[in-house]
């Protein structure tokens, strides 16, 4: 990346930085490219987890769980896993499914869960500059918590960040992007879920952005282009987020991750639905 400014030290505290949300597509089209994942999501019949039905509430379900896996309380953690599971166990492939696929299949959450590491990567990299390592490897042990608020068992994450590049090497073997779960990401990738006079001036720029974050492989499943002008492009373009998130204060930095997680303290408190 164009910014690889002064090795520094970080916390999970200092990676949940609203400006991640521009490579959130990109990160959902990597957990979509393992077959038993793609099929879950596109042929899901769970109605509030239906993004081009109920795109906020699917946005806000999304946001909570980062927020709560990486900021929450264990207590807090135990309570939207519960949540999540009640969701989850609708959703298993059926007679027609082109794939089998359970949504509490620990393989297929275990790819998932590295796949938002994956994100927490790109966080760093695009918008903090360069961490040290005991930094880079306390974040990694802390990312674990990404898969055991689901039903990752703890002994499946990998040990280290080295066990962590081998695991992904090899799990990338196993991804195959196909007709019908591209036709659904890309029309994440256009915005199509938002009305259509706010999607069309906004989809080249996320469309530009979420290309960017994708590693190669899934640039090719996805067959999307990309230039070496496009990649100067998008590194100015990180460079310039990048200099306004490292001046702005921890609260509008973590925004809106903080607004989820007082959202989801206050409906564990009040005893309304979390997801």
């Amino acid at each position: 990346m164009a910014l690889t400014r002064r090795r520094r030290a970080a916390t999970m505290d200092d990676i949940i930085v609203g400006a991640s949300l521009l490579a959130g597509t990109a990160n959902v089209i990597m957990q979509l490219g393992r077959p038993g994942v793609g099929y879950g999501v596109v042929e899901s019949t769970v109605e509030s987890g239906q993004v081009f039905r109920h795109p906020i509430k699917r946005t806000r379900t999304t946001l909570t769980y980062l927020a709560v896996a990486a900021l929450g309380a264990e207590e807090e953690r135990r309570h939207y896993r519960r949540a999540v599971n009640g969701a989850h166990a609708q959703v298993r492939s059926g007679e027609s499914s082109p794939v089998s696929y359970n949504a509490f299949d620990p393989d297929l959450q275990l790819w998932v869960a590295a796949c938002l590491y994956k994100g927490v990567e790109d966080t760093c990299a695009a918008f903090l500059g360069e961490l040290d390592e005991h930094s880079l490897d306390e974040i990694y042990r802390e990312s674990a918590r990404l898969g055991t608020t689901l039903q990752v068992p703890a002994q499946l994450w990998p040990a280290d960040r080295a066990a962590f590049a081998k695991y992904w090497d090899d799990a990338l073997d196993a991804v195959h992007i196909d007709d019908t779960v591209r036709a659904y990401l890309h029309d994440l990738v256009e915005l199509r879920f938002l009305p259509r006079t706010v999607a069309a001036p906004l989809a080249p720029f996320h469309r530009f952005v979420t290309t960017g974050f994708l590693p190669p492989r899934f640039r090719e499943e996805m067959r999307l282009p990309w230039t070496s002008r496009q990649q100067r492009r998008f590194d100015r373009l990180t460079g310039v987020v990048a200099a306004v998130v490292n001046r702005l204060p921890r609260p509008l930095r973590q925004f809106p991750y903080n607004l989820c997680l007082a959202d989801l303290r206050w409906r564990i408190r009040t005893g309304r639905n979390l997801v």
